[in-house]
C-alpha cells in the first residue's frame, strides 16, 4: 500500500495533454512530464485493501501494492525490482495498456481508481534515467539453442526470459526492425519508437541475437529450425485481418487499418516500402482532404482516427456494429470485471463523429472505380415472436449512405498466416485457426512452442508479454527438466478458478 490515508487526501490526477489543435501537427507523445511529487502522491492513494484485486485484473500478476508503497517511500530501486520481477517491458504497458488492473482496483468501487499505469511508466522511466536497468548476461550458458520466431512483445518477452535462463537465443523477425505491432502498428503519438529501440539495445547487450529482415519459412526453412535448435517458440502474432466481403470491396480507397497505420509508422521512421500481411508492397494511403470512415470501434480504429487527424482529413466518422455502451459501468460487468462502458480516447477528442449500431452493407463507387460513400443500415433487436429468442439484426428501412473517399477496416484479425512456416512445421490449429497448444504452450511437435496472439488470438500487449514469459518457463522446463524462471503465481486468481 501507499499512505494509509492517501486515498482520503488525494484524488486521481494525471499529467495534462498538449492541446489537441497543436498535437495533431506532430506524431510525438503529448503528455506532460510529471513531477516526482505528483507520482509520489498518486502512489500514496494505494489502499490497505486486504485483498488486492488489481492482481487478478493484471494478466502479468504485477505486484502493484508493493511497488506503489516503494514509490510512496521514494525507494525507486525497490520499486524497479518489484515491477521488473513480473513485467519485462513496463515502458510499453505503462503507455499503451488499457489497464485492466485499474478496473479491478478496490478504490474504484466508489472513487477514481489508483493511477497504476501512470506509476508503472514513471518507475521504469526513472530506472532508465538512473541506470537501474542494465543488460543481464548469464554467468554460465546451458549449451542449449532456442529460436524465437517473431519479435513482437510475446517474442521479446520469451527471448529475454530464455536468455536469463542461460540459453543461447536467436530472435528472428521478417520486418526490418524488432517490435512487431509495437513498432509498426501502434502510432508514434502513443508509443515513440525510440522507446522500443532502447529496450532492443539492452537485449542485444544481454547476448540475444537479433536476425532482422529474415522471413522464417523462406530465408530459413522449417527443417532448418528443427535441425539447428533445441527448441522453437513461435510468436508471429495474428496477422490475417478480418475483411468485409461485400459489394464494392475492390474499390480504390478501401484499406485494412493496419496497412494505413504501419505505412505511416514507416514514414515517421524515414523509411519506404511498407508491406501488407502478405508481404506485398503497399500503395500510398493518405487521409488528407478526404472524408474518412473508420469501420470498427476498438483501439485500432481509434488509432486510425488520430492518424487521419494528423493527415488533415476533411472529416472522420467512426462506426461500430454494436450498440453504444453506457457512460458508466454496465450492471452486466460489475466490479471487479472489465467494465462494459463508453471509452473516449485522446484521438476522439481531436475530432471525430462516432456512430453505433450500424451494419456496413455496400461500398459505393464512382464511374472511375473510386470509393465515394458507404451504404449502412441500423441494427437493433428483432421483434419478439412466439417460441423464438430476440436477436440482433438489421432494421428494415434504415439504410442510408455516409460520404467517404477513404474507408479503413479496423475490425480485428482472424488468425496467424498458415501458408509457409506453420504448414511446413505441421503444427495443428484450433477451431479459430490459431496454433493449437496445451497449457504448457507446447504444440503437437514437442520441440515447437507457441505464445501470444498466434496461440490465443488477437489480444492485448500485456497478454502477449505474459504469454511470452509463461512459454519461456515451459521451454526451460522442457530443456532442463526444471526451471528457475519466474512463473506467474495463479494462487490469487480465485475469480477464474471459482468460475
Amino acid at each position: 500500500m501507499g499512505k494509509s490515508t492517501g486515498f482520503l487526501e488525494k484524488t486521481r490526477e494525471l499529467p495534462k495533454y498538449e492541446d489537441a489543435k497543436s498535437r495533431i501537427e506532430h506524431y510525438k507523445e503529448f503528455s506532460e512530464t510529471p513531477s516526482e511529487e505528483l507520482v509520489n502522491e498518486q502512489a500514496s492513494r494505494c489502499m490497505d485493501c486486504g485483498v488486492p484485486f488489481c492482481h487478478n485484473g493484471c494478466p502479468l500478476g504485477n505486484i502493484i501494492p508493493e511497488f506503489n508503497d516503494a514509490v510512496y517511500n521514494n525507494n525507486w530501486k525497490e520499486a524497479t525490482e518489484v515491477l521488473l520481477s513480473t513485467n519485462n517491458f513496463p515502458e510499453f504497458t505503462g503507455r499503451i495498456c488499457p489497464a485492466p488492473c485499474e478496473a479491478s482496483c478496490v478504490l474504484g468501487i466508489n472513487q477514481p481508481p489508483v493511477a497504476i499505469e501512470f506509476t508503472e511508466k514513471n518507475i521504469v522511466e526513472y530506472a532508465f534515467k538512473n541506470n537501474l536497468i542494465k543488460p543481464f548476461i548469464p554467468e554460465t550458458r546451458t549449451g542449449k539453442k532456442v529460436a524465437v520466431v517473431g519479435a513482437g512483445p510475446a517474442g521479446l518477452a520469451a527471448a529475454e526470459q530464455l536468455n536469463k535462463a542461460g540459453h543461447s537465443v536467436v530472435l528472428f523477425e521478417r520486418a526490418e526492425e524488432a517490435g512487431g505491432l509495437l513498432r509498426y502498428g501502434i502510432p508514434d503519438f502513443k508509443l515513440e519508437k525510440w522507446v522500443v529501440q532502447r529496450r532492443v539495445e539492452v537485449m542485444k547487450e544481454s547476448g540475444i541475437e537479433f536476425r532482422l529482415g529474415t522471413n522464417v519459412g523462406v530465408d530459413v526453412t522449417a527443417a532448418d529450425l528443427e535441425k539447428d535448435y533445441d527448441a522453437v517458440v513461435l510468436t508471429g502474432g495474428s496477422t490475417v485481418p478480418r475483411d468485409v466481403p461485400i459489394k464494392g470491396r475492390d474499390l480504390n480507397g478501401v484499406h485494412f487499418a493496419m496497412d494505413f497505420l504501419s505505412q505511416q509508422n514507416h514514414r515517421n521512421a524515414g523509411k519506404e516500402g511498407a508491406k501488407n500481411h502478405k508481404g506485398e508492397e503497399l500503395e500510398e494511403i493518405f487521409a488528407t482532404d478526404k472524408h474518412v470512415l473508420v469501420i470498427g470501434g476498438g483501439d485500432t480504429g481509434s488509432d486510425c482516427v488520430g492518424t487521419s487527424n494528423r493527415h488533415g482529413a476533411k472529416s472522420i466518422t467512426q462506426i461500430e456494429l454494436l450498440a453504444k455502451p453506457p457512460k458508466n459501468r454496465s450492471e452486466q460487468t460489475p466490479w471487479p470485471m472489465w467494465p462494459m462502458q463508453l471509452r473516449t480516447s485522446s484521438s476522439h477528442d481531436e475530432g471525430c463523429e462516432r456512430r453505433w449500431a450500424l451494419f456496413t452493407k455496400e461500398f459505393v463507387g464512382d464511374e472511375n472505380g473510386n470509393l465515394k460513400a458507404i451504404k449502412v443500415a441500423e441494427m437493433g433487436w428483432s421483434e419478439p415472436q412466439p417460441g423464438k429468442k430476440p436477436h440482433w439484426e438489421e432494421q428494415p428501412g434504415t439504410e442510408y449512405e455516409i460520404p467517404c473517399e477513404l474507408a479503413l477496416l479496423a475490425i480485428g484479425f482472424l488468425h496467424p498466416q498458415h501458408d509457409g512456416l506453420l504448414n511446413d512445421l505441421g503444427v495443428e490449429y484450433d477451431q479459430r485457426g490459431n496454433v493449437k497448444a496445451g497449457d504448457n504452450y507446447q504444440t503437437n511437435n514437442e520441440k515447437i512452442f507457441v505464445a501470444g496472439d498466434m496461440r490465443r488470438g488477437q489480444s492485448l500487449v500485456v497478454w502477449a508479454i505474459s504469454e511470452g514469459r509463461e512459454a519461456a518457463y515451459n521451454v526451460d522446463e522442457y530443456l532442463m527438466g526444471s526451471s528457475n524462471l519466474e512463473k506467474k503465481d495463479e494462487s490469487f486468481l480465485y475469480i477464474e478458478k471459482e468460475a
